[in-house]
């Protein structure tokens, strides 16, 4: 099969599939929303992705997963998924069927379910260990920003590309004690912000469209499969984003190694983390600036995706009412 070919082909297999995939794993969580039980609302959530994605006609390996195969049941790293080799087009996965799992617990604005379905070998491995992000969104010059620049020197730059005054530019930052410093040198700069408690592939993705969700750009530090799927959000619609791992003891190291990271001090771009086509998809799970969550009726279920795929740039805002409230049990 040829390169064309596979992407056509990724294209036919793909048009609504994954959007399907989401939105179950969606109202698996929401059954679960703002009852305060994280960890029922995971197991829920990656039983529905578990099941959804054995009907996708891929033989998909999970790259970007719930953990090692020794950490989880269902979506580890490496695990094989989907219908099998007879639907003839492998692929690379990246999962997070709760993005927010305290946010879907405690029904806070932003918890997502999350998939995105590339060419088999274009994801990079990422293990779970912490990965230090920069990002902003499309219609910049190149290197606008850097991971390893003073936020001050960041700040600067995006107010003169945006040209306004730097207190017109707002950041999303993970409210988490190790940003304290990050937090002060921002405010110092007169920049707003825009603490979240979790979902940090959300908090990236928000800098895609700031018109709607008053972000700019997002700094910090947050969870490295995170940062892969966030990065192949940017790869569809052209944002820009810095990451380096970040491994604090032996341990994470050991994990680095294990997926084949030999150079922890090395800065990965969106290029470097998504080299091949792909779609993505996120689905509402609680209520957002970006997708409304599932909300439930006597007869029907309502869910908000967004679905891009890279090649094309194509963005679609899939409002879809599900009469069929069985298929959910």
């Amino acid at each position: 099969m040829s390169k064309a070919e596979g992407r056509a082909e990724l294209d036919r297999a793909l048009a609504l599939d994954i959007v399907r995939v989401t939105e179950g794993t969606a109202v698996a969580a929401a059954l679960w929303r703002g009852r305060g039980n994280e960890a029922a609302a995971d197991e829920a959530a990656a039983e529905a992705m578990y099941r959804e994605l054995e009907h996708l006609a891929v033989e998909g390996v999970v790259v970007v997963g719930m953990g090692e195969e020794n950490e989880t049941p269902l979506l580890y790293n490496g695990e094989t998924v989907g219908a099998g080799s007879a639907a003839g087009l492998k692929v690379d996965l990246a999962v997070d069927p709760v993005e927010g799992s305290t946010l879907c617990a405690k029904a806070l604005p932003d918890a997502l379910s999350v998939l995105a379905v590339a060419e088999r070998g274009s994801l990079l491995r990422a293990p779970s260990i912490y990965m230090d992000k920069i990002a902003i969104g499309p219609g910049y010059p190149e290197g606008l920003v850097d991971l390893d620049a003073a936020p001050a020197d960041n700040l600067n730059a995006l107010a003169l590309a945006k040209n306004v005054p730097i207190s017109g530019i707002t950041v999303c930052i993970l409210d988490r004690p190790r940003h304290a410093k990050l937090i002060e040198q921002v405010r110092e700069c007169g920049a707003a912000l825009r603490l979240i408690s979790d979902g940090d592939i959300a908090g990236v993705i928000h800098v895609t469209v700031p018109l709607e969700t008053g972000i700019d750009i997002y700094m910090g530090m947050g969870g490295a499969p995170e940062g892969v799927l966030a990065a192949a959000a940017l790869a569809c619609i052209g944002g820009q984003m810095q990451a380096r791992f970040v491994a604090s003891n032996e341990q994470q190291r050991e994990r680095a190694r294990v997926a084949g990271i030999a150079d922890l001090d090395r800065k990965y771009s969106v290029r470097d983390m998504v080299t091949g086509d792909l779609a993505f998809a996120a689905t509402g799970i609680t209520d957002g600036s970006l997708l409304e969550g599932v909300r439930f009726t006597k007869d029907s279920v309502f869910t908000h995706t967004l679905v891009m795929r890279a090649s094309t740039r194509t963005v679609r805002w899939i409002k879809t009412e599900h009469p069929d409230i069985s298929k959910f049990d």
